[in-house]
C-alpha cells in the first residue's frame, strides 16, 4: 500500500458521510467504508458489518505496520467497531492469516447486522471464504423489496438467501432459494427465523441447471454424452413472478458450466422461460471484464431466440459505497420485464 493510506481512508469516510447517515436512518449497519479499487489502494476492501470492521486484500498481504495504521484510524473515526482481517491474496483467495485464538473466537462469532430493516447473520470468520451477505448487492436487495410483495420469488445461486429473505420479509406470497450448498441454505434458514418468516420460504438444495431447465418446461434428461446423471431433485414446471438470477463467475457440475462471459445464455433461457408472462427478471454479471453494452447485447439476442422479448429493461447500480467513476461497475444487475 502506498503512504497514503490513512489519507485515503479518510476521504473514502468523508465521501459516504451522506450515505451512512441515509444508510442509519434506513437501520442499515452494512456498508462499504473502503473501496481500495477505485478509492487509491487496488486491492483492499474494508467493509462494516455491525460492529465489525473486515477488512481484506486480494493482491497482497498488508504489512504489520500498515495493518496497524488501518486499525487506528477505524478505532478513531469509528469507536467500538471490531477490525477483523482476511488475508485473501492467495490464488484461491481463501483466507490465509492466522489470528490469535481469542481474535479468531470473536471473529467466528455469529452476529446479528441489518439492512433496509431486514436482519442477517454475520460471522467474520466461517469455514467458506465469502461474507455471508454480499454489500455491493444491496440495490438488488432493495429492489427485491420494492417489488416482492404478492409475488412469487425465485432466488437462484441463492448462497445465504438474502434476495429470498428481503422477498419473503417484503410480502411475497412464495419464495424458492436454490443453490447446491447445504451449509449456505443453513445460514438462509437462520435469516428466515432471525426475522420470523419459518412459515414462507423454501430452500432447496439443488444444482441451478436442473431446477431451472424444469421450472422451465425443458425437462433435465437423465444422461449426458453417455454418462448417467446424479440424482436431482424432480420439480414440476412453474413459471414465477419475480426471479433473481445471480450466477457465479464460475461453476462447473454434471449439469452444465457457469461462463459469465462466454455462455450467459445457458442460464438466462432457461430462466426467462420460467419468469411468468408480464413478470420480472433481476439478473447478475460480475464479471469485470465485460463491458455492460456488451452484456445487455447478449441479453437481448437472448431473449428474442428464447421467444420471450424484453418489454423494457433498466440497471440497477450499486450504491455509493461502491464508486464506480467510469460507470463499468464489476456488478452488472439488469432489470427485465419480459
Amino acid at each position: 500500500m502506498s503512504d497514503l493510506l490513512t489519507p485515503a481512508l479518510a476521504a473514502a469516510l468523508a465521501d459516504r458521510a451522506g450515505l451512512i447517515q441515509q444508510l442509519t436512518a434506513e437501520n442499515t449497519n452494512a456498508y462499504r467504508l473502503f473501496h481500495g479499487a477505485t478509492e487509491g489502494q487496488p486491492g483492499l476492501t474494508v467493509d462494516r458489518y455491525g460492529d465489525i470492521a473486515l477488512v481484506q486484500t486480494f493482491h497482497r498481504s498488508l504489512e504489520p505496520a500498515e495493518l496497524g495504521e488501518l486499525v487506528a484510524f477505524y478505532l478513531a473515526a469509528q469507536p467500538g467497531l471490531l477490525v477483523v482481517y482476511n488475508d485473501r491474496s492467495q490464488s484461491n483467495s481463501r483466507v490465509g492469516n492466522w489470528l490469535s485464538s481469542a481474535a479468531q473466537q470473536q471473529a467466528e462469532q455469529p452476529r446479528q447486522i441489518a439492512e433496509l430493516g431486514v436482519h442477517y447473520h454475520f460471522a467474520a470468520r466461517h469455514p467458506g471464504q465469502d461474507p455471508w451477505l454480499f454489500l455491493d448487492l444491496r440495490a438488488g436487495r432493495r429492489r427485491v423489496l420494492q417489488l416482492a410483495r404478492g409475488k412469487s420469488v425465485l432466488n437462484l445461486f441463492a448462497y445465504t438467501c438474502g434476495i429470498g429473505t428481503a422477498a419473503a420479509t417484503a410480502g411475497a406470497r412464495q419464495v424458492v432459494n436454490i443453490d447446491f450448498a447445504q451449509s449456505s441454505l443453513a445460514i438462509g434458514k437462520q435469516n428466515a427465523e432471525l426475522n420470523g418468516l419459518l412459515t414462507l420460504p423454501s430452500f432447496l438444495k439443488s444444482d441451478a441447471f436442473t431446477a431451472l431447465r424444469q421450472y422451465a418446461g425443458l425437462g433435465q434428461p437423465q444422461t449426458v454424452r453417455g454418462r448417467r446423471l446424479p440424482e436431482f431433485a424432480k420439480l414440476a414446471p412453474q413459471q414465477f413472478d419475480l426471479v433473481f438470477l445471480d450466477p457465479p463467475r464460475h461453476a462447473k457440475s454434471p449439469f452444465g458450466v457457469v461462463d459469465l462471459v462466454r455462455d450467459y445464455a445457458a442460464l438466462l433461457k432457461p430462466a426467462l422461460l420460467a419468469t411468468a408472462p408480464g413478470g420480472t427478471l433481476l439478473c447478475c454479471n460480475n464479471a469485470a471484464e465485460l463491458p455492460r453494452e456488451v452484456w445487455l447485447d447478449q441479453v437481448q439476442r437472448c431473449a428474442v431466440k428464447a421467444g420471450r422479448p424484453i418489454r423494457e429493461w433498466q440497471w440497477i447500480a450499486p450504491e455509493a459505497d461502491f464508486p464506480s467513476p467510469d460507470g463499468q461497475p464489476p456488478l452488472k444487475i439488469l432489470e427485465l420485464q419480459v
